[in-house]
């Protein structure tokens, strides 16, 4: 009888601590500089006196690597008393007050500049404030905030401003017109969170649209001066996984925008597109990247169509807005390797093929497969890449077409080019 007392006693106790819940005593952060703690135990989800888990500490971990103020983190749990364990997330920080400039060219002797300056983690909350400068024949300017977790940890606020002028080509049956362009907007966003993965954007865009013919216009084109309202919907997949300059895992991001004009010749429109994006580590030092973007918008036969072909969009080497349409499909596809790593510095190669079709204004799908709207830009570029600045990569692209009228040119930029 003792015996079977003294064994029920040992097995009740190995069950016990086997079945009794590890708990959080305290969450530490170490290694942060600017970024406050208080802003990352906001975000967490581990919190003192939830249960210890695995599962969701590294959850924490892969949403601070996707924050611009964080090169890399890690965590370390230690125990604490009473079955009590203290977490430690451990931060190496970005330097985030980052200038920016793309630049590009073709054969036409084209040349057009961007250059601008962002804070990606004012006031330590990683709030991203910042703007730039455009001179693309004539001068533009946007201003723009964003605070993902304003609110809460799930909620926040965008708030964009921008005055762009640009010279675009307007196709017209057997001619094409140059008009000096102008969009001036106002543009508020709600941002919410849904879980780890996905997210929402929703928001409202006033902006007014101004076409002036440039040149004489014999042939009377018409010219605009347009007010709009844009209601504006954003849904995002993310499954990233980073490691300083390299990328694993999917992406979706998913744009509607309807759009409601006060001119009858620019009637009211739906534009949507997905952009669906695909990283895979191969071997130590390769990266292979992908970007497939599918776009619809209403069919109406207008010269002011959507989607644009353009050099420092979607195709590099063919040109400044040489063509527009009202559907899209573009894939670019790039593998890049590390070809030298110490310390903060890396140099990265990449050989690219950027291809593209569109569907023309009024057209039926069958423009898809036309021949004459079928773009493909393989290409070389180099990346010179800083680990501890964010978005710290200077890249420089050269795309030659091999289809029919092609061009070639260089294509120079911050920031890998998607």
């Amino acid at each position: 009888m003792l015996r079977k007392t003294i064994i029920f006693l040992l097995l009740s106790t190995t069950l016990y601590s086997y079945t009794q819940e590890k708990i959080v005593h305290d969450l530490k952060v170490q290694g942060n500089k600017k970024l406050k703690a208080s802003f990352i135990k906001k975000i967490a989800t581990i919190r003192a006196g939830s249960v210890l888990d695995s599962v969701v500490i590294e959850q924490d971990i892969l949403r601070l690597k996707r924050l611009p103020s964080v090169s890399h983190a890690y965590y370390q749990v230690f125990p604490s008393e009473d079955n009590q364990y203290n977490v430690f997330y451990n931060i190496e920080e970005n330097f985030t007050l980052i200038p920016s400039l793309s630049i590009y060219t073709t054969n036409d002797d084209e040349f057009a500049y961007r250059a601008g300056f962002h804070e990606f983690n004012l006031l330590g909350r990683n709030m991203i404030f910042g703007g730039f400068y455009q001179h693309d024949i004539y001068s533009s300017y946007a201003i723009n905030f964003r605070a993902p977790y304003l609110f809460s940890n799930k909620l926040g606020l965008a708030v964009n401003h921008q005055d762009l002028t640009t010279q675009e080509p307007v196709f017209f049956e057997g001619e094409t017109a140059n008009y000096k362009y102008r969009n001036k907007s106002f543009e508020v966003l709600g941002l919410y969170e849904l879980n780890f993965k996905n997210r929402l954007e929703l928001g409202l865009n006033y902006f007014v649209e101004d076409y002036k013919f440039k040149g004489e216009n014999v042939n009377n084109r018409p010219e605009l001066n347009v007010h709009k309202w844009l209601v504006k919907g954003i849904y995002e997949y993310n499954n990233l996984d980073y490691f300083y300059q390299y990328i694993s895992g999917f992406r979706s991001q998913f744009n509607f925008q309807y759009v409601t004009s006060t001119d009858g010749m620019l009637p009211d429109f739906f534009i949507g597109w997905n952009d669906f994006f695909y990283f895979k580590r191969l071997g130590e030092k390769g990266n292979w990247a992908s970007r497939l973007r599918m776009g619809l918008s209403t069919n109406d036969k207008t010269p002011f169509a959507p989607f644009s072909v353009d050099n420092n969009l979607n195709v590099r080497g063919v040109g400044n807005t040489i063509d527009r349409g009202t559907g899209v499909v573009v894939l670019n596809t790039e593998y890049r390797h590390t070809l030298y790593e110490k310390d903060w510095f890396v140099l990265q190669g990449n050989a690219f093929v950027d291809s593209g079709t569109w569907r023309n204004p009024g057209g039926d799908f069958d423009d898809f497969g036309k021949i004459k709207n079928v773009k493909i830009y393989p290409g070389l570029g180099l990346r010179f890449i800083h680990k501890k600045i964010y978005n710290a990569t200077f890249r420089i692209d050269y795309g030659h077409g091999i289809t029919k009228n092609a061009t070639k040119g260089f294509v120079f930029g911050i920031g890998q080019y998607f």
